[in-house]
């Protein structure tokens, strides 16, 4: 049978030295475990091993969590640029700021890729150095606590060793012949055999103070590097974390600015949200569909000396022929201008909003609104509550649900878009 093959560089002999080592580490930690052995202890090394540990699983669980978050900037990216470009495939050639909503389709897809890839580079990757030094101290940590055992094994041998082998002069005990051989040996001869068991001992007893200052020295050696990396890593890790942070939250501020001035080529809004005025439009870029749409584009102006200092119309002066059409529009749609409690001006303007963004509502007189919800505009009952960028209002599905008992409350106009 062929001799089993080992691995390049292992020799038989080193083989053996490990196995030996192994066995030996095994028996002086059962002996500590009885208490049968006394074990060299570290209270602050272990405070740093204990930190280190915790160090070493917040770094990984931070790094996870940056990696989920780059794939959520991902597949945001994604997303938008998959809206952006449907949004481009309607918008009609012919409409007003076309070349604009191209551009913004391009500008808004490089943002988020240069968002991106700042992360990546500034923030994954420094994360993935931060943590890449952690294992080989890990490792080195292993290697301490292996050579402590032999260090604590190399002390008890050499203890044992030297145990009970002097005299009260402090030389050397020799004992009496005790083998058979010693005392078959001829009397001039027991000398002779006497000085070789002392040679022997004195041997043994080199041997374990030789192995013991290789223990000690290797031991001491590996142990004084991490007495002093230990505390500079974990010390380290306030700094790391605050320029992060730092960076990330210095990036999304950047790409938010920078993906609102997107919003700011010739046509659009200072908000972003709406088209500048061309023929026809009001002030503030809000569209002027028909007269009577006030001055800041929130809620219809009188068309004639028939409105109210409120802002109210008096229904009694509203043109014949405009009424009529009005209210039979709004009966045509299911809508009764008979009911209480909704403002005329309403049936004849049909004011309406639908909600883009989710709103909770923070205080008792606030509308609650989900995305996608039609809002329809009433007038405040006193004007000058009105706040600037509010509007008083109630969802479409709970005015049909409950007519007059619908819940009417404020909310931010710009959070909505006209219908």
């Amino acid at each position: 049978m062929a001799e089993m093959g080992m691995g390049k560089g292992v020799t038989a002999g080193k083989l053996a030295s490990n196995v030996q080592k192994k066995l030996t580490r095994a028996q002086e930690k059962v002996m500590q475990k009885l208490g049968k052995a006394d074990e060299t202890r570290d209270v602050a090394f272990e405070e740093g091993v204990i930190n280190f540990n915790k160090q070493y699983t917040e770094g990984s669980k931070l790094q996870k969590d940056l990696r989920a978050y780059l794939a959520a900037v991902q597949t945001m990216h994604e997303s938008s640029k998959n809206l952006q470009e449907c949004l481009s495939d309607m918008y009609e050639p012919e409409w007003y700021g076309k070349d604009d909503v191209d551009s913004i389709v391009e500008d808004t897809d490089v943002l988020w890729t240069d968002f991106h890839q700042k992360l990546v580079d500034n923030a994954l990757i420094s994360m993935d150095t931060y943590l890449g030094q952690f294992p080989d101290i890990k490792s080195r940590i292993a290697k301490r606590d292996r050579k402590l055992v032999d260090y604590d094994s190399a002390r008890h041998n050499h203890s044992s060793t030297n145990k009970g082998k002097k005299g009260k002069d402090g030389g050397i005990k020799i004992t009496k012949p005790a083998s058979l051989l010693e005392r078959a040996t001829p009397v001039w001869a027991q000398g002779i055999l006497s000085a070789h068991n002392i040679a022997q001992s004195n041997l043994s007893r080199n041997q374990a103070e030789d192995e013991l200052e290789r223990a000690q020295k290797v031991f001491e050696e590996i142990n004084e590097d991490l007495q002093e990396e230990l505390p500079s890593l974990w010390n380290s890790r306030v700094g790391f974390y605050v320029s992060t942070f730092q960076s990330m939250a210095g990036f999304e501020e950047k790409f938010h600015k920078e993906m609102g001035k997107v919003k700011e080529p010739q046509g659009w809004d200072d908000d972003g949200t709406l088209p500048v005025r061309a023929a026809g439009w009001g002030d503030d870029g809000i569209a002027a569909a028909a007269a009577g749409w006030d001055d800041d584009g929130s809620l219809p102006v009188r068309v004639d000396d028939s409105w109210g200092d409120d802002g109210d119309a008096d229904a009694t002066s509203v043109a014949p022929a405009t009424a009529s059409a009005a209210v039979a529009e709004s009966e045509a749609a299911g809508w009764d201008d008979e009911e209480e409690g909704v403002p005329q001006y309403y049936f004849l303007h049909r004011v309406q909003v639908t909600t883009m963004h989710d709103y909770a509502a923070n205080d008792s007189d606030e509308l609650e609104m989900k995305a996608g919800d039609i809002v329809l505009v009433v007038a405040f009952d006193n004007p000058e509550e009105q706040d600037e960028g509010w509007l008083m209002g109630m969802k479409q599905e709970d005015w049909i649900q409950n007519k007059q008992s619908a819940l009417k409350g404020v909310f931010p106009e710009n959070f909505t878009s006209r219908l």
